[in-house]
């Protein structure tokens, strides 16, 4: 039995694409994989709170030291940690907004870039303490940005690839549903639908 964390981050309803293709895919996993434990998290429509100058001191303190506006800081920020910590594998919806994710996966990743739990410095630099486990990006994009577009205009897929390779998490994959503005959004998200279909069985 494996355990799966599946986060939407769209800020839309449920006609947003990465929100359809990110439910599509977990459906297809349930019928393929009908003993995992899916937990379910929507950033898009229940924000986590932005991390700040408590909650900064709270995570470089011991715990006896907390004052309670510290322990308040970190009554949400631990069980988002733990909860990411114990799961076998991430499935994330994410929209492309001016080019790059959306405020609110970035707000809770923040609360995941913690030093001794999630990556540690040493004389190599950053080092993942997060391994043995893999994520799947289905995004959304208005136009489409392969791999060597000019102005790198796609800042989605690198920030994502970057921060999960400085949590340890180096086995990821995206399906990218492209061009639904600027060209035909049926067929791309038909496109996208059924390779996600397909991976399910074989992720």
């Amino acid at each position: 039995m494996r355990r799966i964390l599946h986060i939407d981050a769209s800020y839309s309803d449920e006609s947003s694409a990465s929100r359809v293709l990110s439910q599509v895919f977990i459906a297809a996993w349930k019928d393929s994989h009908p003993e995992d434990v899916i937990f379910y998290r929507d950033l898009g429509r229940f924000p986590v709170p932005y991390i700040n100058e408590t909650w900064i001191a709270a995570i470089h303190s011991l715990p006896e030291t907390h004052t309670p506006e510290m322990v308040e800081a970190l009554k949400v920020s631990d069980p988002l940690l733990e909860e990411f910590l114990a799961v076998d594998a991430y499935v994330l919806g994410v929209p492309m907004y001016g080019f790059t994710i959306p405020a609110t996966l970035k707000a809770y990743i923040e609360h995941l870039i913690r030093i001794g739990r999630t990556y540690e410095v040493t004389e190599q630099g950053v080092q993942g303490l997060v391994h043995g486990k893999k994520a799947l990006f289905i995004t959304s994009r208005g136009g489409n940005y392969p791999p060597g577009s000019p102005f790198g205009k796609d800042h989605q897929e690198p920030y994502l690839r970057t921060i999960f390779w400085s949590f340890g998490i180096t086995d990821v994959q995206f399906v990218n549903a492209g061009n639904l503005v600027l060209g035909d959004r049926k067929q791309s998200i038909a496109t996208a639908q059924a390779h996600l279909q397909m991976l399910a069985a074989q992720w």
